[in-house]
C-alpha cells in the first residue's frame, strides 16, 4: 500500500530512540497519520475501508453489564462476508437488545447478536439484510511482528484511518476475569478503538481493536497505543459461534471477582454483585494468596491457576489476607454466560 511507504522512514527509528522521545506520542501522530491519510486517498486499498460500519448498540437498563459499560454503546465492526456477518469487539454487543448498522454511505441496518466468546473478546453479529459494502478478508496475525508497518481504521473512511505499527506482541490480563495471549499492540493510539479494524500491508484483516493503552510499548517511558485482539482467535471458533452462538468445548471457572497486580500481589478491586465471590464473601480490598495451595504471583498466574482446575461448577478454594486475617474460602464456580443476561437472537 502506498500509505505505507509514507511511514517507512519513522519505522526505521531504532526502538530504543521511539522509547525516549519525551513527546513520542505527539510527534508520532503529527508525523505518521496526515501523510498516512494524504496517500490513502490514492490507493487501491482503500476498498477496504467501506468494510468498516459504525455500531449503535441499546442495552437494557438491568444488563449486568450496563453499570459498567452503559446502555447506549456505539464502536466499529467490519464486515467479513457478503450475507452481512460482521466482527466486532464483543464488550459493545454483549447483553445487548438492540443493534443498528451504519455503512460509510450513510444507510442504515438492523443487527442481530450471532454469537459472543470471553475467552478472546471477540463477537458476531448479523445485519438483517446484507450492506452493499465489499467484505473485508480475513488475514494471518500469527505472521504480525514488532515494527510491522500496519493501518488502524474505524468507521468514517479515511478520517478515521490512521497509519501506525505494532510495537508489542504479549499477553494481556485484564481485570474482568480475561486474559488475552500473545495481544496485538500499536501506536500511535486511534480514539476510536472499540472494533476497530487492523489491517495489514495486503489490505486484508489481522485484528479486532479493543482497548486503549497507556503502555503499547513498555519501558521507562511507555509509549500509549491500542490493543487488539488478532483475527487468528477468530477461526478456530467462528463455526461454534455461528451455529450455537458460543465455542463447544471446556467452560471456564468464572468468580465474579475483578483483581489487579500491584507489585506481584493480586488484590481484589472491585466484587460484582450476586456472584460467586460474593456470595461466598470476598470483599474489596482482599488479597488472593494462593488457589488451592499454590501461591500466586499476579494476575495472570492468578487466571491460569484458576482455570487449570477444571471447568465451571468446580469448588475453589482460595487462600486470602482479609484486613490481618489470613482465610481459607471455597467459591463454587459457574458459568460466565448464565450471569449475564443474553437476548439470544442466534
Amino acid at each position: 500500500m502506498k500509505a505505507f511507504g509514507q511511514i517507512e522512514r519513522i519505522l526505521a527509528v531504532p526502538r530504543i530512540v521511539l522509547a525516549g522521545l519525551a513527546l513520542a506520542g505527539l510527534v508520532l501522530v503529527a508525523t505518521v497519520v496526515v501523510p498516512a491519510r494524504d496517500a490513502l486517498a490514492q490507493d487501491p486499498h482503500t476498498a477496504a475501508l467501506q468494510s468498516i460500519v459504525k455500531l449503535s448498540i441499546r442495552v437494557p437498563p438491568d444488563a449486568r453489564s450496563a453499570r459498567t459499560l452503559g446502555t447506549e454503546r456505539e464502536g466499529n465492526g467490519i464486515v467479513i462476508d457478503g450475507n452481512g456477518l460482521i466482527v466486532t469487539i464483543g464488550y459493545l454487543i454483549i447483553e445487548s437488545d438492540s443493534i443498528l448498522v451504519t455503512t460509510a454511505a450513510g444507510k442504515s441496518i438492523p443487527a442481530e447478536l450471532v454469537g459472543y466468546d470471553h475467552d478472546t473478546g471477540l463477537g458476531l453479529i448479523r445485519t438483517a439484510v446484507p450492506p452493499a459494502v465489499p467484505p473485508l478478508k480475513l488475514g494471518d496475525s500469527t505472521q504480525t511482528a514488532e515494527r510491522d508497518q500496519v493501518l488502524v481504521a474505524g468507521h468514517g473512511g479515511q478520517e478515521a484511518a490512521i497509519g501506525a505499527f505494532v510495537v508489542s506482541r504479549r499477553d494481556f490480563a485484564g481485570s474482568w476475569e480475561y486474559l488475552l495471549e500473545n495481544a496485538i499492540f500499536t501506536s500511535p493510539p486511534i480514539a476510536g478503538f472499540g472494533g476497530a479494524a487492523l489491517i495489514g500491508r495486503d489490505g486484508r484483516l489481522l485484528g479486532v481493536g479493543s482497548l486503549f493503552v497507556g503502555d503499547a510499548m513498555q519501558g521507562q517511558r511507555p509509549l500509549p497505543g491500542n490493543m487488539f485482539v488478532p483475527i487468528d482467535r477468530l477461526k478456530p471458533i467462528m463455526g461454534d459461534l455461528l451455529t450455537q452462538g458460543r465455542p463447544s468445548g471446556p467452560i471456564r471457572p468464572w468468580l465474579g471477582l475483578q483483581p489487579e497486580d500491584v507489585k506481584g500481589r493480586v488484590f481484589v478491586q472491585r466484587v460484582q454483585s450476586d456472584t460467586p465471590a460474593a456470595k461466598a464473601g470476598i470483599g474489596v480490598g482482599d488479597i488472593v494468596l494462593a488457589v488451592g495451595d499454590k501461591p500466586v504471583t499476579g494476575v495472570a498466574d492468578y487466571y491460569r491457576k484458576l482455570w487449570s482446575l477444571g471447568e465451571a461448577g468446580i469448588p475453589v478454594k482460595l487462600k486470602l489476607l482479609q484486613g490481618a486475617e489470613l482465610r481459607e474460602i471455597t467459591v463454587k464456580s459457574a458459568d460466565r454466560m448464565s450471569y449475564l443476561k443474553i437476548n439470544k437472537t442466534y
